[in-house]
């Protein structure tokens, strides 16, 4: 475990990690999703659908631009955008599944 400064950064990553999360899991109700915090000591949340089942695992990282969120297939929002990137989330788990 690397210390820098006299703290944990991981721990540090994590506890910014798990508030960018459950800041972005509050607003996805409005959205019709559902979601739950996994991962322990690394969170990411699982989040899904109820009416078409489509799920995804969102990991908040830091960047260069600051922390962003990822989710498959291919989406990434800033943190500092929650209800886009929940608008995003709906828009990618409320479709009907292609191919």
């Amino acid at each position: 475990m690397q210390r820098v400064g006299g703290g944990d950064v991981a721990n540090t990553y994590t506890g910014e990690r798990r508030t960018h999360l459950e800041a972005l899991a509050e607003l996805l109700p409005e959205q019709g999703l559902v979601s739950r915090m996994v991962g322990g000591d690394d969170p990411m949340l699982w989040v899904w659908h109820p009416s078409t089942g489509r799920q995804t695992i969102i990991f908040a990282t830091p960047s260069r631009a600051g922390w962003v969120f990822l989710w498959s297939p291919g989406g990434q929002s800033g943190v500092d955008d929650l209800a886009r990137t929940a608008r995003a989330l709906r828009e990618t788990l409320g479709s009907a599944k292609s191919g």
